[in-house]
């Protein structure tokens, strides 16, 4: 079986970009599952189709013409990176992902993405749904004021507008849908480790979750894990 890590949690708990870190000091590939619903809300939306239709977006989620190459993300070939990181594509993401038919289409690409020699997978099912059985778990949470702070500044560092109020009250609505929704809601998976990382540096989560992963995998992780 090729090793997975999934890290789980709401939007801007840090996951993505531990579960980068993690990847990369480990040599494994990288799964970042938000980028898939918030590539497909926005072909979706590029083609004028109604986001609360499931029947459309499963058929567009099946043949989405998607590609991640190194840092990039490609739709049709064109780079959209940086589209895909903006409030309004999130919202889109969180629409799309409602939709069980639409989390079924994108649950054997997700899976396939488990190769040698691993897999750090982030989302909000990865250890629920998408790798159920992946031997080390962890979901990871913030506060609502704390998640909207690191949004904003990443917005801004882009030259992107944000409004810090609305991104609070965004990141709620947010959290609600993607715990009330019926299928895969966010939940803490069974046996996961749980960070809260209001007042934690990455660095302090990084650690924490390579502690753990020297911890379930021994030496296959060890060495590359080793301060």
């Amino acid at each position: 079986m090729v090793p997975v890590i999934a890290i789980d949690g709401p939007s801007g708990s840090g996951k993505g970009t531990i579960a980068a870190l993690v990847a990369e000091r480990l040599g494994w590939h990288c799964l970042d599952s938000g980028a898939l619903y918030r590539v497909l809300g926005l072909a979706a939306e590029r083609r004028r189709l109604d986001l609360d239709d499931p029947l459309v977006l499963v058929e567009l989620a099946a043949t989405l013409p998607v590609a991640f190459e190194a840092q990039r993300v490609l739709l049709d070939g064109e780079d959209v990176t940086n589209l895909i990181r903006t409030e309004a594509a999130g919202l889109a993401a969180s629409r799309v992902a409602v939709h069980r038919g639409v989390r079924d289409a994108l649950l054997g690409w997700q899976r396939r993405m488990a190769r040698p020699p691993g897999l750090v997978a982030d989302g909000r099912d990865m250890g629920t749904v998408v790798f159920p059985d992946a031997p080390l778990k962890c979901f990871l949470d913030a506060s609502p004021e704390a998640r909207a702070m690191r949004r904003y500044k990443q917005l801004k560092e882009k030259g992107l507008d944000a409004n810090l109020p609305t991104l609070v009250e965004e990141i709620r609505a947010r959290d609600q849908r993607d715990r009330e929704r019926a299928a895969a809601p966010l939940r803490v998976a069974d046996g996961a480790l749980v960070l809260d990382t209001t007042a934690l540096s990455i660095t302090q989560v990084l650690d924490q979750v390579l502690d753990a992963a020297r911890r379930v995998f021994g030496d296959l992780v060890r060495q590359r894990t080793s301060p």
